[in-house]
């Protein structure tokens, strides 16, 4: 069965011009099963709702014509999809613009809806799980993906232990990191102690306002305290000056941040398996986060992170000044992080996901498809 491939068809809630997290672990998906001699479809649209107002749908065009054309859907700017992933851009995530295939994986709840609606020739349905998405609204519509007939995978076991809640079963295959992208330069013992990062994001939930407000208070501390945060918005108007910002920063640029730091502070309220404290733990900045189950996947209070309460900044900058007082620490959470995180390798979980889905289809199954060839026609 794995000798012919499987046709695998990945639906994204959007284009992939801007680096998002979410679209990076199904992209790294996309190319390593490629790389496993899959025939790999990422479909984007431009309509990511199934019920989009009629009122919308002019100026979505509008949207959908310009990317076609210029070809600003894609990801060129911030990640290589390999040149055997096939990339589609559609007016929508409608059946009769998706290829008929032996898989097709959801990414996002609006994507699941539509899924849960194709036919068989599609192929067999998966919802790769990647949050609990509250912030876009229309949580019952969410949850009822939750309990739609796609076999669910979840990247956490907090994820994992809400499907369970809700009765169903989901198989939990944490995400990857590429080891050649992020890894220690500098010397963990050779860095200033009172350097810092964070990532910087406009969402309430991702804590940006929360972790700033930490270094603030450590600084009132520290007054030689340094700190740099990076993020896809230009710089915050509110952000103080005495902070180092870097929009959009290439990866040899974001390498060298998280290597130019003794400590990364991750203050989100809620994340499914964040990827930027993770890339920190590779370079060998130690962590400093909020005790979130995204975090709990690597993060180990007192082992491989010190970890505080949600919306607790002052928590944050207890954590924060006691690895700068106390170097051993610092040096003793950065080491454990780094070694820790060595386990979460890509080959490993797109493994796991070659396993699970071919163990979901049959023979037969993969025969009533059409060919790899035919299907990214």
């Amino acid at each position: 069965m794995k000798s012919k491939g499987l046709c695998i068809t990945f639906l994204l809630p959007g284009p992939g011009h801007i680096p998002v997290g979410g679209l990076k672990v199904a992209y790294e998906y996309a190319n390593g099963l490629s790389r496993l001699g899959h025939a790999v479809v990422v479909v984007h649209p431009a309509s990511l709702y199934i019920d989009t107002p009629l009122k919308r749908k002019p100026r979505l065009m509008a949207g959908y014509i310009y990317r076609g054309m210029t070809g600003k859907y894609r990801p060129n700017s911030w990640f290589p999809l390999d040149s055997s992933v096939r990339m589609r851009w559609t007016p929508s995530l409608a059946a009769r613009y998706v290829p008929d295939a032996d898989v097709v994986i959801a990414t996002a709840w609006q994507t699941a809806e539509w899924a849960s609606q194709y036919p068989a020739s599609k192929g067999r349905q998966f919802s790769l799980i990647q949050h609990l998405e509250t912030w876009n609204g229309h949580l019952d519509r969410m949850y009822r993906t939750w309990t739609a007939p796609l076999e669910k995978i979840v990247i956490a076991r907090w994820l994992e232990r809400i499907a369970l809640d809700l009765g169903q079963k989901a198989t939990h295959i944490p995400n990857g990191l590429d080891f050649t992208k992020f890894y220690v330069q500098t010397p963990i013992t050779e860095r200033d102690p009172n350097s810092v990062a964070m990532l910087f994001h406009d969402y309430d939930w991702k804590g940006s306002a929360d972790g700033v407000r930490a270094l603030c208070i450590v600084r009132e501390q520290v007054p030689d305290l340094r700190a740099t945060l990076f993020g896809v918005p230009p710089r915050p108007p509110s952000l103080p000056g005495w902070i180092h910002y870097h929009s959009c920063p290439p990866q040899d640029i974001l390498r060298g941040i998280y290597n130019s730091v003794a400590i990364f502070v991750a203050p989100s309220w809620a994340e499914g398996w964040p990827l930027p404290p993770a890339e920190a733990m590779m370079c060998g900045a130690a962590l400093v986060g909020t005790d979130i189950g995204g975090h709990q996947e690597y993060a180990i209070h007192e082992e491989t992170a010190l970890l505080s309460p949600a919306k607790d900044p002052a928590g944050l900058a207890v954590n924060l000044k006691r690895l700068i007082d106390d170097p051993e620490l610092r040096l003793r959470i950065a080491r454990a992080g780094n070694a820790f995180i060595q386990q979460f390798t890509w080959d490993r979980a797109v493994r796991s996901m070659e396993q699970l889905l071919t163990s979901h289809l049959s023979d037969r199954d993969i025969a009533t498809t059409k060919s790899p060839s035919s299907a990214l026609r």
